[in-house]
């Protein structure tokens, strides 16, 4: 279970990236994902939410280059953890493929989109 102080400075970390407040966003990410490494483990599946959550703010201030790690470590761990046909995988594999066609990869952006959309069809 997500440690409750993790939780809200994830909340609060959400609302600034909504409203544009990076700055005021990526201290709260760093501390709930340091919280959230210590109590549940650094391979656990809401590290890697944590993860996720800290490169989209990574994307949505250009910081690409920053970004690109985030996304792997969190797809490293969803397919450790959860397996690589887990709908957060997909969800994970999606994310970097937005990523990678924002750079201009975009062979490497489809290549994941494809193993999403197989996953997700498993799924259904």
């Amino acid at each position: 279970m997500i440690p409750l102080a993790a939780t809200s400075l994830i909340n609060l970390a959400e609302t600034y990236r909504a409203q544009g407040q990076y700055a005021l966003a990526e201290p709260l990410y760093r501390r709930a994902l340091a919280i959230n490494e210590k109590a549940l483990g650094p391979e656990h599946p809401d590290v890697a939410r944590n993860l996720n959550n800290f490169a989209e703010l990574r994307s949505a201030q250009g910081e690409y280059r920053k970004a690109g790690p985030l996304h792997k470590r969190a797809l490293a761990i969803r397919e450790k953890a959860l397996g690589p046909d887990h709908p957060d995988v997909a969800g994970s594999l999606e994310n970097m493929a937005a990523l990678y066609r924002i750079t201009g990869r975009e062979e490497e952006a489809e290549a994941l989109e494809k193993r999403a959309a197989a996953i997700r069809a498993i799924r259904r």
